[in-house]
């Protein structure tokens, strides 16, 4: 695979190349990537993979028109047919006033920041199998556990790099480890399901196998003999893997594409209390190790972290170049691209901030109740805020964790919703969005 400085001066080629056959602006993207993974089953090593590919990716301006090509044939002769077909394209395409780079006095300039988000430590494809192996041993030993979907483990190296005709070029590397088991407990009609999983730029920070297991074994075995929930409104508590979910659905609200388009039901609230005044959201791209960190956005500007919910408040919108222009504002390094196509937006590692009470305190006062543990379905209407999907988990009877329950699903409104969240303080960072316990008050619920 090839080093980031490697990386880097492929895209800036690509640049050059571009700007001799015709185009006024462009910039280059490469990737790099592989990944080696193991899955076991029943004990039994069951499939081993590996995958390996390098990319570039190409955008062109010729005026106000542009156009995004991609391949993964690095040949001399692939890459100057590629440049010619860009130009080509550009200057039969529409033209978009909004569309362009980013702007060059806004560029990252200097080193960037050094976040650690590359492993130097190899990892074989039997270290992977022994940890699969031993995940879905520590399932399968769990008392209740019946049988096992099966267990993997992967690792995998990355390289990305970006160049622009305004003088930008950045790259960096990534490796990421993971563990994940998923089993099942009963028998019959009674079976019931649930996995656990970890995944961590240095392998050093991945959870113990076993613990993944066992974690994945006792989810399974806690959900055994669900019954009915009664219909009714209801505080819902929504545990920490399922209540990042609605920190995503925030997300994709303010992003520049939904605000332009008038597709979001967040459109007026920016600088408005959109949750309690007990609620901060934070975007952290610079957290060491962080899963989803970066030095600088997709096109090529500084990140930094930032509010995006100050003590309830909406504070900013996610918006590349081309949003931004079009609303009048500044792009806020929250860009991201793919090999094909123009910019998106993305947040990096996304967090609501730890509340101030305990999750026994939380729901100590909860007279009925259900603590949620999965969210089935897509019932999330992005325009106005509508909810309402299936769901199971566990009732909350009196203050306390009941028994399980499932075939039931919860509605609301996100506007509400987030007014009336209230987040516990058992905020844990192990993955790319991260909530402590949430609890939403007023929630409406149909039993099965």
């Amino acid at each position: 695979m090839l080093t980031p400085d490697q990386a880097q001066e492929r895209a800036h080629d690509l640049v050059r190349r571009a700007a001799t056959a015709g185009a006024d602006t462009a910039d280059a993207v490469f990737s790099a990537h592989g990944s080696t993974e193991v899955s076991v089953r029943l004990g039994k090593l069951e499939d081993v993979g590996r995958s390996e590919g390098e990319d570039l990716g190409l955008r062109v301006f010729v005026g106000q028109r542009s156009a995004s090509v991609s391949t993964s044939d690095l040949s001399t002769a692939a890459l100057d047919a590629l440049v010619e077909r860009a130009v080509a394209m550009a200057r039969e395409a529409p033209e978009d006033r909004w569309a362009g780079l980013a702007p060059r006095e806004r560029l990252l300039h200097g080193a960037p920041p050094l976040l650690d988000l590359a492993d130097a430590h190899p990892c074989t494809p039997e270290d992977l199998r022994a940890a699969a192996l031993a995940a879905e041993d520590a399932a399968r030993s769990v008392e209740g556990v019946s049988n096992s979907e099966g267990a993997g483990a992967g690792a995998s190296t990355s390289v990305w790099a970006l160049a622009t005709s305004h003088g930008f070029a950045g790259s960096y590397a990534t490796t990421g480890f993971s563990v994940s088991a998923s089993v099942i407990a009963g028998e019959g009609g009674a079976m019931q399901r649930d996995y656990a999983f970890h995944s961590a730029r240095h392998r050093a920070h991945l959870d113990a196998p076993e613990a993944i297991g066992r974690l994945a074994g006792e989810r399974a075995v806690a959900r055994l003999g669900a019954g009915n929930l009664g219909s009714g409104t209801m505080p819902v508590v929504f545990d920490p893997r399922v209540g990042a979910s609605l920190v995503g659905h925030l997300s994709g609200a303010i992003s520049g594409t939904a605000i332009t388009r008038r597709t979001s039901f967040l459109l007026d609230a920016l600088g408005t209390a959109v949750f309690a005044p007990g609620v901060t959201i934070r975007d952290d791209p610079h957290r060491p190790h962080g899963l989803r960190s970066r030095p600088f956005d997709g096109e090529g500007l500084p990140v930094s972290p930032v509010a995006i919910v100050e003590a309830g408040m909406l504070e900013t919108w996610l918006l590349d170049s081309a949003s931004a222009r079009q609303l009048g504002l500044e792009p806020t390094g929250h860009a991201a691209r793919g090999i094909a196509g123009a910019p998106g937006v993305s947040t990096s590692n996304l967090y609501m901030e730890a509340g101030k009470v305990p999750v026994a305190t939380l729901i100590a006062d909860i007279a009925e109740g259900v603590y949620v543990t999965e969210l089935i379905g897509q019932g999330v209407n992005p325009v106005t805020g509508d909810y309402s999907r299936g769901a199971a988990g566990f009732a909350i009877r009196d203050g306390q964790i009941a028994g399980p329950v499932a075939g039931f699903t919860i509605a609301g409104n996100l506007l509400g919703m987030y007014l009336a969240l209230t987040p516990a303080n058992d905020l844990v960072f192990r993955q790319g969005v991260n909530v402590p316990t949430l609890r939403i008050d007023g929630m409406t619920i149909a039993g099965g």
